[in-house]
This record gives structure tokens, C-alpha cells and sequence, in this order.
């Protein structure tokens, strides 16, 4: 199965990126740049909150019953008239879900590596978790995911599946980082300019920007 980025390089994820921007009046780039570093780490939360039984269900709820994927089958309806505030709001109730108290902490931590100002970063997010919600509910269709084990291994499937754990811990730390900008200078080095030889997740983000 592809990984969440390279989805992102994808004639889709291109769409995306350039709708995103559009939307925040954001240069294309630089979205880019925050979607990279944003998707992985709000994937490796989801990872983290359905590890528990309660999380995993209200996961593949989510999933079956709202977020089925055709979010996807009309992005230029989604962009055309600028963003639905339907849709932005269900993007900050699922940031919320996701990150929880930690919310504040990622959205500066990604302001500070992009150079992005946090509120800009937050609308991105706003923007992208419904869309990445609706990428996991067409692959878990497409798997017939129907409980938790399935969701952790969709999950771990489209973060890179065998990312080393050192890779791992670069993203459980953002989500549990002070906000002073030194775990995602780490992550960003993983993500933006790491190590090209690396497998799973820093291999793919790495390529990516071809180590802008």
C-alpha cells in the first residue's frame, strides 16, 4: 500500500497541496512544506489514541459512518468556491479529537519550522483532516477494515509500515513537544532533508521535495 506522502506527491496530493494553499492564501511551497510535516504526525496520533479499544471504535465509526472517502471525488466542488465552513468546522472538532490538549503544541511547532504563522498553520489543518480522514475511509473500504487491529495496520500501512522505531519516536515526541521548536527541527530533519537511504517513513518523506 502507498504511504500517506506519496499520496502527497500524487497527482491527488498536488490537487490537494494546491487547494489548500488557495484556500489559506498560502504560498503553494510552503503548504506543501506543512502538509508533509502535519500528515504523518496526525496519523501517528490517530495510531496512538486507537490503540485503545474505545479509540479504535470510535475510529472506524467515524470512518463507516461519515468520512467514507468521497470527500475525494470532488476536490474541485471542495476548493471551487472556497472551503465549506461545514467542512472547516468538522476539520477543528477532528484536530481537537485527535491531538486534544496537544493541538496548541504541534500547530506551533510546525509555524516554527515552516516559518509559517501558527494561525495559518491551524487553518491548513482545518483544511487537510477531513480530506486525510476521507483518504483512511476509501483505504479502509477498500481493505474491508472492520476492527481495531485493521485500523492500526491501515494506519502503520500508510506511515511507511516497517519505519524504523527511531522514526517513530520522532513523531510521538511532536505530539508531546513544548512548543520551542527543537523536536520538529529533529522531525524536520527526518522529514524535509533526512537521510535518503533510510526505509519506511523518513525514506519517504526525505524524497519528497527532492531535499528542499
Amino acid at each position: 500500500m502507498a504511504g500517506i506522502l506519496d499520496l502527497l506527491n500524487s497527482d491527488l496530493g498536488k490537487t490537494i497541496i494546491s487547494g489548500v494553499a488557495g484556500q489559506t492564501g498560502q504560498d503553494e511551497s510552503k503548504t506543501g512544506s506543512v502538509l508533509t510535516m502535519a500528515l504523518p504526525v496526525l496519523m501517528q496520533a490517530m495510531k496512538r489514541n486507537s490503540a485503545t479499544p474505545q479509540g479504535a471504535e470510535g475510529l472506524l465509526s467515524a470512518l463507516n459512518n461519515k468520512h467514507d472517502g468521497s470527500i475525494l471525488d470532488n476536490l474541485g466542488g471542495l476548493f471551487g468556491g472556497g472551503v465549506d465552513s461545514n467542512v472547516l468546522d468538522d476539520g477543528g472538532k477532528i484536530l481537537g479529537h485527535v491531538l486534544g490538549g496537544k493541538q496548541q503544541n504541534v500547530e506551533n511547532a510546525l509555524s516554527q519550522k515552516s516559518g509559517m504563522d501558527a494561525g495559518s498553520v491551524a487553518q491548513i489543518l482545518k483544511v487537510a483532516a477531513p480530506i486525510l480522514m476521507g483518504v483512511l475511509g476509501k483505504q479502509s473500504r477498500q481493505q474491508n477494515v472492520s476492527n481495531s487491529s485493521g485500523i492500526e495496520s491501515l494506519l502503520g500501512g500508510l506511515l511507511g509500515g516497517n519505519s524504523q522505531k527511531q522514526e517513530q519516536s520522532f513523531l510521538e515526541s511532536i505530539l508531546d513537544a513544548d512548543g520551542d521548536g527543537s523536536v520538529i527541527d529533529d522531525v524536520a530533519g527526518m522529514v524535509l532533508g533526512g537521510d535518503k537511504k533510510k526505509s519506511g517513513l523518513g525514506g519517504l518523506l526525505g524524497g519528497l521535495f527532492g531535499g528542499k
